[in-house]
């Protein structure tokens, strides 16, 4: 578990862009992962085999893998989209990924896939299982089945976890699972300030990963113009 242990007490960046945005050119994607692993970056968290790949050739940083769809779907609130089955799984193994990264929730999955299937085969691949989660429930859930990490990712994002705040971290569910696993737990989600990845590590988090406040340039100009 060298690869865990790597990530230990570090800022992982998220460094993604949907298809139909400028920043997904595949020059885009390498130029930003230069960037953020020149600031320090313990790790990248990447969309896709192309930039999976690329993270592994260029840089020497663990290496988190997942899959989206190029649009994410008007329901997306209700299905699993997060490297929904054995074949993206698949994908990502064969394209290197330290890191394999997927929905961890209970929901039903696309042709009958199972959550336990998913983390049985990327154990059998020697690679390390990462449950991205919305509630204590589905994290206690994917650590029973044996993901080697948990992540707070889909906090906010599930219609099971509505009722989080939507402007901060879920601290709150960081902190549970924690204390009621003995998994690393993963504080990803709505992280804009840097007291805020002091305040997870100060909570247990066993490392950071912050997306849009350092890759989304859209977004963080929006925070700008429409402030106030």
């Amino acid at each position: 578990m060298e690869i865990i242990k790597r990530l230990e007490h570090k800022v992982v960046v998220s460094v993604q862009a949907m298809p139909s945005e400028p920043l997904y050119l595949e020059k885009c994607m390498v130029a930003m992962m230069k960037s953020v692993v020149k600031g320090g970056a313990g790790g990248l968290r990447v969309a896709g085999a192309r930039d999976v790949k690329n993270a592994k050739n260029l840089f020497d940083v663990p290496v988190i893998g997942l899959t989206k769809p190029d649009v994410i779907p008007k329901n997306w609130q209700e299905i699993v989209y997060i490297t929904p089955t054995l074949k993206e799984v698949i994908s990502l193994v064969d394209a290197g990924a330290d890191i394999v990264a997927f929905d961890g929730t209970m929901r039903p999955r696309e042709g009958g896939c199972t959550l336990k299937e998913i983390i049985k085969y990327i154990k059998i691949n020697k690679r390390i299982s990462m449950a991205d989660i919305s509630t204590v429930e589905e994290g206690v859930n994917a650590a029973k089945l044996g993901a080697n990490i948990l992540s707070t990712t889909l906090s906010g994002y599930t219609k099971e976890s509505l009722d989080v705040n939507p402007t901060e971290p879920d601290f709150k569910l960081l902190e549970t699972l924690v204390k009621e696993t003995d998994k690393p737990v993963v504080l990803e989600g709505r992280i804009w300030e840097p007291w805020q990845v002091e305040k997870a590590f100060e909570l247990g988090a066993h490392c950071v990963v912050i997306g849009s406040a350092i890759t989304r340039p859209q977004l963080i100009t929006k925070r700008f113009v429409n402030r106030g």
